[in-house]
């Protein structure tokens, strides 16, 4: 396997860590490090700056606000955040800058594109996505939301659910139920839906953790221009399956340096415990860091595929899997370093509501224990473990589909 990168990329990683060199303290170590408010005034101005210098829509053509770069481009500059425990915008931005920003751009019209890139860019729209429902979560094309043409606007009912962030969010992107008599994955459509209207009720729940991040999302008689739908009417399944594609080439680069960074904030903990000599200790340790090398090299498969244009296949399910019952059971381990220390949570916990606490942050029980309770939601969202095995039993090992409930 190679796995350099080609001159004129590594030319862009040398241009990239010149600015972080340039722009970051001296003694920057990482985001992690800062107190909760010196780290939400970072990542705003962070998040500014990298507008600016276009590195949020690298990949943009020019005329858009963009460098015009490749996929490859920002792969190196996601890699390099990463590796300087800096953010990539803000927790919305995930939304906004990378699904709905380059949907629009495959699929997107004219009009679509000159109105929302520039405010996407901007940060003046921040977005949502509305796929979930109470029925229809890891089995989507059963969604019930539906929406009906009248006149010059579609009027939308229905219910989301799992929305990250839509309690922070201006707008959301939505599948709903377009055309009833088509076939499951036919009669939906990819619409672009204001969210400060009568008809929507946004309403946040607490997680475990505490903390506030997903939400219910109500839509009793909704309305959007009949122009929002992205990719034509009823043709919403095809457009969602390519916005999978975005997110998920990314994190395949992304992930393991997260994820190596936490093991090493794992060893540290074992040595302020005391128990790095202990021997279980020792050897579950080194499982986590195989297990992260594993993904590593997962995550350059799942990248040379995505560069080349490659729809997600069966190797996304084994990484969505992998990484998230890997999470578990890291967590799991820092708990049983921590013993009872790990049952009073003391000092800053996370800012991040998924995956690994920001890089630089203390081993405080806090982090922690957020971290165990953040880690059970990641075997269930984006396809609970349970699809994503159905997926590679039925793909991979040619296995018969599992029987659906409402059939007996």
């Amino acid at each position: 396997m190679d796995i350099s990168y080609p001159p004129e990329t590594e030319a862009f990683r040398t241009e990239v860590r010149a600015f972080l060199a340039e722009t970051l303290p001296p003694d920057w170590n990482g985001i992690g490090a800062l107190g909760e408010e010196a780290a939400w005034a970072f990542a705003r101005d962070w998040r500014r700056l990298l507008a600016e210098r276009r590195h949020l829509s690298l990949t943009w053509p020019e005329r858009y606000g963009g460098r015009g770069l490749t996929k490859l481009h920002q792969v190196v500059l996601m890699e390099e955040l990463a590796l300087a425990g800096v953010p990539f915008g803000l927790p919305q931005d995930t939304f906004g800058v990378k699904m709905l920003a380059n949907t629009l751009l495959r699929w997107g019209t004219d009009e679509q594109k000159a109105h929302f890139l520039p405010r996407i860019l901007s940060g003046e729209d921040t977005w949502c996505q509305g796929y979930s429902e109470p029925d229809a979560g890891s089995d989507l094309a059963s969604l019930r939301t539906r929406a009906v043409r009248d006149g010059e606007e579609w009027v939308i009912d229905g219910q989301k659910v799992w929305t990250s962030g839509a309690h922070h969010s201006d707008w959301i992107f939505v599948l709903a139920r377009t055309n009833p008599d088509a076939p499951r994955h036919r009669g939906i459509s990819f619409l672009l839906v204001p969210l400060d209207q009568p008809g929507v009720e946004v309403r946040p729940f607490r997680m475990m953790s505490g903390q506030l991040h997903f939400n219910e999302v109500f839509f009793q008689g909704a309305r959007t221009r009949a122009d929002l739908v992205v990719g034509g009417v009823d043709n919403g399944w095809t457009v969602a399956q390519s916005l999978l594609g975005v997110e998920r080439g990314e994190e395949a680069a992304t992930n393991p340096i997260l994820f190596k960074a936490e093991v090493e904030r794992l060893v540290e903990l074992a040595r302020l415990y005391g128990k790095d000599q202990d021997p279980v200790i020792r050897q579950r340790i080194a499982w986590c860091w195989s297990k992260v090398e594993i993904m590593r090299y997962l995550g350059y498969r799942i990248l040379t595929g995505w560069l080349k244009g490659a729809e997600p296949g069966p190797e996304s399910s084994i990484a969505k899997l992998y990484w998230s019952e890997y999470h578990n059971k890291v967590t799991d381990l820092a708990m049983d370093i921590m013993g009872l220390h790990g049952q009073v949570p003391l000092g800053r916990p996370p800012l991040r509501t998924y995956r690994t606490d920001d890089p630089g942050a203390a081993n405080s029980s806090a982090s922690w224990s957020t971290t165990y309770l953040i880690a059970r939601s990641g075997t269930i969202y984006a396809g609970t473990s349970q699809v994503q095995r159905n997926i590679l039993a039925e793909k991979v090992l040619g296995l018969p589909r599992e029987p659906r409930a409402a059939a007996g």
